[in-house]
Order: C-alpha cells, then sequence, then structure tokens
C-alpha cells in the first residue's frame, strides 16, 4: 500500500516489535508516551484480524506498557481502536492506542472511554 502511513513507516522509529505487529509512538499524542500497535499486514478494520494477529497485538501492548511505565510513570492507561469512519478512523490500516494517563492530566476521569462522545462533543461545540 503506497499511500499508507503504517505499511511506509520508518523502521527507526520502532520501539518494539514481533513477527506480526510493530509498536512506534504516536506523531500526534494525546499525552506524553501516547504509543501505537500496529499489525504488518495491511487491513483496515480490528474485526478483521485473525486471532494470531490478536494475539500479536496484545502481547507487544504489554511489552510497550512496561517501558512506557520505566520511562514515563503514568497513574493509569487508555486503551483504544477506532472501528470506521464514524467512530474516528481516519488512517485505513488497524492500529491500537496506548495512551498513558496521569493524575491531573483532566479535571474529572470519571468515565473514561465512556466519555469520548461528550468530550467530542464539547470539543465540536
Amino acid at each position: 500500500m503506497e499511500e499508507c502511513i503504517f505499511c511506509n513507516y520508518n523502521p527507526e522509529e520502532i520501539i518494539a516489535e514481533n513477527k506480526l505487529a510493530f509498536a512506534i509512538m504516536d506523531k500526534f499524542p494525546v499525552n506524553e508516551g501516547h504509543a501505537l500497535i500496529i499489525p504488518k499486514r495491511h487491513f483496515p478494520f480490528f474485526f478483521e484480524a485473525t486471532e494470531e494477529e490478536i494475539k500479536a497485538i496484545y502481547s507487544l501492548m504489554h511489552e510497550v506498557k512496561e517501558m512506557l511505565d520505566i520511562q514515563y510513570e503514568p497513574s493509569g492507561y487508555n486503551v483504544g481502536v477506532n472501528v470506521g469512519y464514524y467512530a474516528g478512523q481516519t488512517i485505513k490500516h488497524l492500529h491500537v492506542h496506548l495512551i498513558p494517563r496521569y493524575k491531573g492530566d483532566v479535571e474529572n476521569p470519571k468515565g473514561g472511554v465512556r466519555n469520548i462522545k461528550r468530550a467530542l462533543v464539547e470539543y465540536d461545540g
């Protein structure tokens, strides 16, 4: 896929990888340490991943979390996948966001990912 930014990644940007997936730091991070876990095979949606790819992504996510725990010492994490246009997916290559969260990075973190819709309304509003 010539136009896919994840299929044409810079190998020097990889922070961890295994046989089926690799991890890079997000170029537009939500918080310090925001990483992306990306399958090597090009396909757009989470539900198209094979069981083996999901296991590889999951394993790599744990490896990257350990790295982020040491480097950034976050207070928590959000893990997210956007599936489809109406869920906000803009890059048509599956990627999983691993976002470190820090005490005080938002006024009230209650609800976590459940607050995405409200936050978007407030952002657009």
